[in-house]
């Protein structure tokens, strides 16, 4: 991953707001660009609008005022979303929940049938396919969640604090997966997290947030090389650059 990326944004946020009808005013003015190819974490307090933003990007919410440009029309395929909650129909087969979105878009499980199971290969659950999600630790839901939204091949992979919920060994091992699954794909990816550990292991570039009404507050570029893998956790480097972005959540929440 470490060769040039290209300068093209494919998607940029101007002046975003977003006031509810209870009249909290959730973001303020928010500018972001992402390039192609990149891993972006938004990084914020509880309440400062990063799940809101990202739900503003993929079009599940409207806007109060600003603009979202795409470098092209996004369409239903084009955009993955993984939500903190696995969100899986219980009822249905890992193999029917990867299936899901394929369905939705006219494809016959026939034409379908070779990449769902490649998906599920890729994240871990080979020989799982037949099983139910109630059979399944939260880590393999949620692996599962991370399958279907990878299944369309979008160009735009956004995940909502995916990994809030596991523990640490769960969260490390989803945390280099999903680098992986990012390599391998050749996807954007906007992840948002609470945790700076996580934030900095992941990204290329963290934005962080204020408090609410969120606003981007500075956008630090994360300097460790990829590959990266669990090794870096304990080395000088990755220390100081979670004690850097800290530092500067903690004037962002100010």
């Amino acid at each position: 991953m470490d060769e040039a990326r290209p300068a093209a944004s494919l998607v940029v946020v101007r002046g975003i707001g977003k006031i509810f009808r209870n009249g909290i005013v959730a973001l303020a003015d928010v500018d972001l660009s992402v390039q192609a190819g990149t891993f972006v974490s938004l990084l914020g307090p509880s309440g400062c609008g990063k799940s809101t933003l990202l739900r503003i990007i993929a079009g599940l919410a409207p806007h109060s005022s600003g603009t979202v440009t795409w470098s092209h029309e996004p369409s239903r395929r084009s955009i993955g979303f993984v939500f903190q909650e696995p969100t899986l129909m219980p009822w249905a087969t890992v193999w029917e929940n990867v299936y899901l979105p394929l369905r939705l878009a006219g494809t016959s499980r026939g034409d379908a049938g070779a990449a769902i199971e490649r998906m599920i290969t890729a994240v871990g659950l080979g020989g799982f396919e037949r099983v139910y999600p109630r059979e399944l630790s939260g880590g393999m839901r949620m692996r599962v969640s991370i399958a279907r939204a990878l299944v369309t091949r979008p160009q735009l992979l956004l995940l909502d604090e995916p990994f809030a919920a596991l523990d640490e060994i769960t969260r490390f091992r989803l945390n280099e997966d999903l680098l992986r699954l990012w390599r391998d794909y050749d996807c954007t990816v906007v992840f948002v997290t609470h945790s700076v550990f996580e934030s900095v292991f992941l990204s290329e570039r963290i934005v962080i947030m204020t408090k609410r009404p969120g606003r981007v507050a500075y956008e630090v570029p994360v300097d460790l090389a990829y590959p990266r893998e669990d090794s870096l956790r304990t080395t000088p480097a990755y220390s100081e650059q979670c004690r850097h972005v800290s530092l500067k959540l903690a004037e962002a929440s100010q």
